[in-house]
């Protein structure tokens, strides 16, 4: 084995092992941490809302000036857009799950105490959310028309008798509880606080502002009629039907009424498009970084080996000379370069380990799994073999006469 004379060797011209390694190590530093960033921000942007994403569009009108009666436009809405053949529910909402902007309010199952309280996503819908959302209720039951409150913002709070709590809200809730049907929350807290009777679950429904933590489920829907002088609704069609759905709704509820401005006409796929934009521009980005370190770290190898060969020309035909094969001299080089990555992967694992410590303190990132330094290492180890490659196999092709030459 050779590799006392590679010791000697890289002792006695320090320099250019040095930069390798330290290249070597900050790029499995930056690369390990960037795609698992990559991957926690794809995950995310891919996280289920709950609804049927495929077949749900979302509508949104604003009023030109007060409306004279809000229900009653409500109800014929709702009802046009039920008769469209193709739809297979539709509902009044306040506001939608990736719609970036909403209600959020606060539930507790400890009124007496202000500091218990869970804020989360407030949806309002008279409809059951079977319905218009399309969510599946997953214990307990639906609203019916007997729960639904009718509340004109003018006149007071909102005011409901039960809820519908997601999953994730009834475990931040009752996290010891076998089942929260029947129990008892309070919207607010004290004086104010609201009781609601718990009568069914939720298993998903995401918030409108799909936070990158777990409180993107954490919502909760009234059965509230609620009289604001918007047109929100949500609509499912059947399989294939949602884009001509989507055409014929906006016709049918603008021969209603024109005193009222369509704000948009979104499919869901849409909304969550622009809801994680940033987290797909910022993957992209990332992806582009470690694209470019792995092709400037490649290229470092490459460079750095072909100055070895051209400085160790006499060396090498002087090796060649006293019968070394070329297989002899390729195996010298990789060896070499093997040795030195060896030492930047080593010093690489623990600056990753301290960035990832940096990044889970300041970003609320989750801590880098051990696979991903692992698949880095790997694909470090494959960079330098395959940079370093070219420049060995020409130097094992050096030919004895070379050292003759230079005698």
């Amino acid at each position: 084995m050779e590799i006392r004379p590679i010791l000697s060797s890289l002792l006695r011209s320090k320099t250019g092992a040095v930069l390798i390694a330290a290249q070597i190590a900050l790029t499995l530093a930056i690369i390990a941490n960037a795609l698992y960033i990559v991957k926690d921000r794809t995950d995310r942007a891919a996280r289920p809302s709950g609804l049927d994403e495929a077949n749900t569009f979302y509508m949104l009108y604003v009023g030109a000036g007060p409306a004279t009666d809000v229900e009653a436009m409500q109800r014929r809405d709702v009802e046009t857009l039920r008769a469209i053949p193709g739809v297979k529910g539709a509902a009044w909402v306040n506001q939608f799950p990736m719609g970036q902007s909403g209600w959020g309010l606060s539930l507790t199952n400890r009124p007496q105490d202000p500091s218990s309280g869970i804020t989360g996503a407030a949806y309002f819908t008279p409809h059951p959310v079977s319905e218009g959302f399309g969510v599946k209720i997953v214990e307990g039951r639906d609203f019916t028309d007997d729960d639904v409150r009718t509340v004109d913002p003018a006149k007071g709070r909102p005011q409901a008798d039960s809820v519908l709590l997601t999953r994730q809200m009834a475990n931040r809730l009752f996290p010891d509880a076998p089942s929260v049907v029947g129990k008892t929350v309070s919207l607010g807290s004290g004086t104010e606080a609201v009781p609601l009777r718990v009568i069914g679950v939720i298993e998903r429904l995401i918030t409108p502002f799909a936070q990158n933590s777990d409180n993107a489920y954490i919502s909760f829907v009234l059965p509230v009629r609620y009289l604001d002088n918007t047109g929100s609704y949500v609509v499912r069609t059947e399989p294939g039907q949602r884009d001509r759905v989507m055409r014929e709704a906006e016709e049918a509820l603008g021969k209603l009424s024109n005193e009222r401005m369509l704000i948009f006409n979104d499919t869901v796929e849409e909304r969550r498009a622009e809801r994680y934009q940033e987290e797909r521009s910022i993957a992209g980005m990332l992806l582009a970084v470690t694209i470019g370190l792995l092709l400037v770290t490649g290229s470092g190898i490459v460079g750095l080996a072909s100055l070895w060969v051209t400085q160790r020309r006499k060396q090498i035909g002087v090796r060649r000379a006293l019968g070394a094969r070329r297989v002899d001299i390729l195996r010298y080089f990789l060896i070499e370069n093997a040795m030195i990555s060896t030492v930047g992967i080593v010093i690489g694992t623990a600056l990753a380990l301290a960035l990832n410590q940096f990044l889970v303190s300041k970003l609320e990132l989750p801590r880098l799994p051990l696979e991903y330094l692992g698949g880095g290492m790997l694909a470090l180890w494959v960079l330098g073999i395959l940079a370093v490659y070219g420049p060995a196999w020409r130097a094992s092709t050096v030919s004895p006469a070379i050292a003759t030459r230079s005698a």
